[in-house]
């Protein structure tokens, strides 16, 4: 068991009964009551607390209450498990000065998390969470608690239930009734996670748009799926789902339903960067709106092609929502997303899968067009077909200084015969091809494990430059 704990991009993972446990959680905890006193007015204004489906996601909530409120922080607890969306807007809903999440989100099955919330409902800033992170008492620390009954008796912790103001919120940015009215047949999968029921309930109980579901009840062990990642081979069952019952759309949410997959019509999957450009399409020229667009450096081209065309800045930023939320708040941007499948609206700075859900589904409705036919409509309005691929690759942790070292040195002037026409070391290595297209390459802050995506005009030319890519790192492993 690994008493060390340090804290990644966006808090702290572990494996359930290995790192994760009650005492380090507890000492977790402690760290962030210690930040929302001293650095939050957490003592006025309080601090949500909310989980996901996982195995004792529940009791470890219920551990951090005790924890914050026995440094004297009122505590709003979720009634039970939770979208991470919901919990993020129940900090503006509830003025509080942030928010706990116990959840792994899209990770596997035996993993738990800890995501710590501003007052905004984001992701801390980098400097802030190493803030948070250097407060975690040592290991054997003594941890005061206030026992969870005594806390809610003597009003330090409340439950409550987050959905009717989420569902308020989402009530002002797509029309729900219009939704509810269309009649469309939806085959989602939540992926046994925190979104279960929760599309479904938004629109109401006599809804004629219906969503049927499949992996549509707890289950910790996510089973058929490595990870409840709405991405394929997982989101093969889908595809096979929707086929059956002829439905009009599939949709998947991951573990915490921040993040979303979507298959077309035929069953085939639409990948992120795709559903980042209809989302755009739908934001600017379906329903004419106007505000800037952030995205990470990882995700798509024809953002900045719409953008041009329709006079938005587009924004881009480095990998991970700690950098998109702030960004989207500099700029009261429209849109914000990530290459991972995790997109936001303007007013809440974090990846929402049920409300890009029923964004799809309101672009569907309003053109009209089924979900192959709004991809090809995307395509014309900027100009081309793009070709999307990543492949993840494994390598020797003690190589990793050596690949980096190759990385650093990398200068091509060409990839698969096309020229390099500029360098991008923001966060990775970025490659610009022609025409709009890249190639990236990233390595994992968490584990040794090497990433090669591209996007590109050339839909001849996907696999030469992924291999291309390997190739400049050195790197042969098989995928993982």
């Amino acid at each position: 068991m690994s008493d060390t704990i340090h804290f990644g991009t966006d808090g702290w993972r572990a494996r359930i009964g290995e790192g994760y446990t009650f005492a380090n959680l507890r000492r977790v905890a402690a760290a962030a009551a210690g930040y929302y006193r001293d650095e939050a007015d957490g003592a006025a204004r309080g601090v949500v607390i909310g989980h996901d489906q996982r195995f004792l996601a529940r009791e470890m909530a219920e551990a951090a209450a005790e924890v914050l409120a026995a440094a004297g922080l009122p505590v709003w607890l979720t009634s039970g498990a939770t979208p991470t969306p919901v919990i993020s807007y129940s900090v503006l809903a509830r003025g509080a000065a942030g928010a706990i999440n116990l959840t792994a989100s899209h990770n596997p099955p035996e993993d738990l998390g800890f995501k710590v919330r501003d007052a905004r409902g984001g992701a801390l800033a980098p400097e802030i969470l190493k803030r948070v992170e250097a407060r975690i008492p040592a290991p054997g620390s003594e941890i005061p608690r206030l026992p969870l009954a005594e806390a809610i008796d003597r009003g330090l912790v409340r439950i409550f239930d987050p959905a009717p103001d989420y569902r308020a919120y989402v009530a002002e940015r797509v029309d729900l009734r219009r939704i509810a009215e269309a009649g469309l047949r939806v085959a989602y999968d939540p992926m046994w996670g925190a979104g279960i029921g929760w599309l479904e309930w938004l629109l109401g109980p006599n809804a004629r748009t219906r969503f049927i579901a499949i992996h549509a009840e707890r289950n910790p062990s996510f089973p058929d799926m490595q990870r409840p990642e709405p991405i394929p081979p997982n989101t093969d069952a889908l595809s096979r789902h929707l086929r059956a019952i002829g439905a009009d759309v599939g949709i998947a949410n991951d573990g915490d339903a921040d993040r979303v997959g979507a298959t077309d019509e035929q069953g085939q999957f639409i990948n992120q960067l795709q559903v980042y450009g209809l989302l755009a399409y739908y934001m600017l020229v379906v329903r004419g709106e106007r505000g800037a667009i952030v995205r990470t450096l990882s995700t798509t081209s024809m953002l900045d092609i719409l953008g041009a065309k329709y006079g938005v800045d587009v924004h881009e930023t480095g990998v991970g929502f700690k950098y998109v939320g702030p960004k989207m708040l500099e700029t009261d941007a429209m849109l914000g997303g990530e290459e991972s499948g995790g997109f936001a609206f303007r007013g809440l700075p974090e990846r929402d899968g049920l409300l890009v859900a029923l964004a799809l589904l309101d672009l569907m409705i309003e053109t009209g067009r089924k979900p192959s036919e709004l991809i090809a409509d995307l395509y014309a309005e900027v100009g081309g077909t793009w070709h999307y691929q990543r492949i993840d690759v494994r390598f020797d942790a003690a190589d990793r200084a050596a690949v980096m070292a190759r990385m650093d040195a990398a200068a091509p002037t060409t990839l698969a015969g096309l020229p390099v026409e500029g360098i991008d070391r923001t966060d990775g290595y970025k490659f610009w091809l022609p025409d709009r297209g890249w190639m990236l390459i990233r390595f994992s802050g968490t584990e040794p494990l090497l990433r090669v995506y591209t996007e590109t005009l050339r839909g001849d030319k996907v696999e030469a430059i992924l291999q291309a890519g390997l190739a400049l790192a050195g790197v042969s492993a098989s995928p993982s």
